[in-house]
């Protein structure tokens, strides 16, 4: 039987120092991606991810660019050594715009110059220290739901990532935030971690980051994917551009519905799921969502090696 698989593609907190030094050193193509992204990004992007330093990496405008170039890069070496390809993409918020430009979309020149204003318009949406994430786990989605309505207090704090069942973040003001977490254990939640970043993502707070993003995204030239593209907001394909070009938008203070994502890559016959970028926790949560998926994580070129060993073994 025919394996049918989806790529996904990780977003921010997926990144360290190092990353992809491996399989870099055989594989020149990583580099070469990396080199086409720095000539538009102006700066040594390559170094800036083999060398650090880590403060700079995490910053959040050069994280984005870092995290999508990696992934874009894997991309290619898979296309590289096969003509597989996936029947749908998909990625978890900054991951969306690396599976736009592996579906053809966006260029990647484009692409790594959009996210780096979309972080930088992120950062500077809330001012430092006045918002908060926090991930929420063991406890139901209405709940969470409804501890956020109620320590909301004319303030800003809504679930933002329904991560797997039983893991939601929750983001907003810190006020706001730090509320709801008392609520969400006063609601039996097992356990409630603040986050340590210093943006929070996918509430509306973002939504002026969201309206100077739209005026950089109608500048860029978007084309139908040639592999469809779930979409964080609706966790389905946009019928248009335009729609595709709002998603975009509206995904900046919408929640990532990364759950209702993974179960319709399930519902559309897939059985292998490959996380094309650096890290594994879409593979962590991948598995929680629907066990009877295969999944597995591109990084190190072993693992790579082994998925196209799978595929071949299912075509031969």
């Amino acid at each position: 039987m025919t394996t049918q698989f989806a790529f996904v593609f990780p977003g921010q907190g997926s990144q360290q120092v190092g990353m992809l030094s491996a399989i870099a050193a055989e594989q020149s193509v990583i580099q070469e991606t990396f080199a086409e992204a720095s000539a538009a990004l102006g700066y040594d992007l390559w170094q800036l991810v083999q060398q650090g330093p880590a403060e700079s990496l995490n910053q959040t405008e050069q994280t984005q660019p870092a995290i999508l170039t990696a992934s874009v890069a894997l991309w290619r070496l898979w296309q590289a050594k096969t003509a597989a390809t996936p029947v749908l993409v998909a990625g978890h918020s900054l991951g969306e715009y690396s599976a736009l430009v592996c579906a053809e979309s966006l260029p990647l020149a484009d692409a790594v110059k959009l996210v780096r204003l979309r972080g930088r318009l992120m950062q500077e949406a809330v001012a430092e220290g006045e918002g908060a994430m926090a991930a929420v786990i063991g406890l139901d989605d209405g709940a969470v739901a409804e501890a956020c309505t109620e320590a909301a207090e004319q303030q800003v704090v809504a679930p933002v990532n329904y991560n797997s069942p039983g893991q939601v973040v929750i983001a907003g003001h810190r006020e706001a935030v730090e509320r709801a977490m008392v609520l969400v254990k006063d609601k039996g939640a097992k356990k409630v971690m603040p986050l340590p970043v210093s943006v929070p993502s996918h509430c509306l707070l973002m939504k002026p980051a969201a309206e100077k993003l739209a005026e950089a995204l109608a500048e860029i030239d978007v084309n139908q994917p040639k592999i469809p593209v779930l979409q964080n907001v609706t966790a389905s394909t946009a019928d248009t551009i335009e729609q595709l070009r709002e998603n975009l938008v509206k995904q900046l203070y919408s929640p990532v519905l990364w759950v209702n994502t993974v179960q319709a890559i399930a519902d559309a016959g897939v059985d292998t799921i490959y996380e094309c970028g650096p890290g594994k926790v879409l593979s962590g949560l991948n598995k929680r969502i629907n066990r009877r998926l295969t999944v597995a994580s591109l990084e190190q070129f072993e693992a790579l090696e082994a998925a196209l060993a799978a595929l071949n073994a299912n075509f031969s």
